[in-house]
C-alpha cells in the first residue's frame, strides 16, 4: 500500500492500545525532498510532530534539540522508537517508509511506542 503525501498539515492519530482512546497530535507533513532536507533544522521546538515521507533514517546534524524519532513501515505501524541528541546519525531501518519526528520525551506520553499503529489525517485545503 503506496502513501504519497505532499508538504502540508495533519494530525498524528495514534490508535489507543487495549481499548484506549486515541491521542490526536498536531502534523506538520514534509513529502517533499526540500522539506524533508529542511525538517527541524534550526528550530528551537515544534508544536505537535512532523512526518518524513518517504524516508528511513534521519541526522540530528546542527539541530538545537533533542528529538524522539519514531519509523513507521508502509502499514503506518511504528517499528521502532529513539531518542536522539543533537549531532547524531540515526541507523537506517530497513523496513521504515516514513519517520516522525518530534521533541524528546513527548512520544511516550502519547503511545507511540513499537507496535504501535498511527493514522495520518490530511487538513482540507
Amino acid at each position: 500500500m503506496k502513501r504519497r503525501w505532499r508538504d502540508g498539515r495533519g494530525e498524528l492519530v495514534v490508535r489507543g492500545g487495549d481499548g484506549g482512546s486515541s491521542v490526536r497530535v498536531p502534523l506538520e507533513i514534509a513529502a517533499s525532498y526540500r522539506a524533508r532536507t529542511k525538517g527541524l533544522l534550526g528550530r528551537d521546538s515544534i508544536e505537535g510532530a512532523i512526518l518524513l515521507s518517504p524516508a528511513n533514517s534521519v541526522h540530528t546534524f546542527r539541530m538545537r534539540m533533542p528529538i524522539d524519532v519514531a519509523y513507521l513501515d508502509r502499514h503506518l505501524r511504528v517499528i521502532a522508537v529513539r531518542t536522539m541528541r543533537p549531532g547524531r546519525l540515526g541507523m537506517p531501518r530497513l523496513r521504515a517508509r516514513h519517520v516522525v519526528e518530534a521533541e524528546a520525551g513527548v512520544m511516550s506520553g502519547w503511545g507511540v511506542r513499537e507496535g504501535a499503529g498511527v493514522e495520518v489525517v490530511v487538513s482540507g485545503g
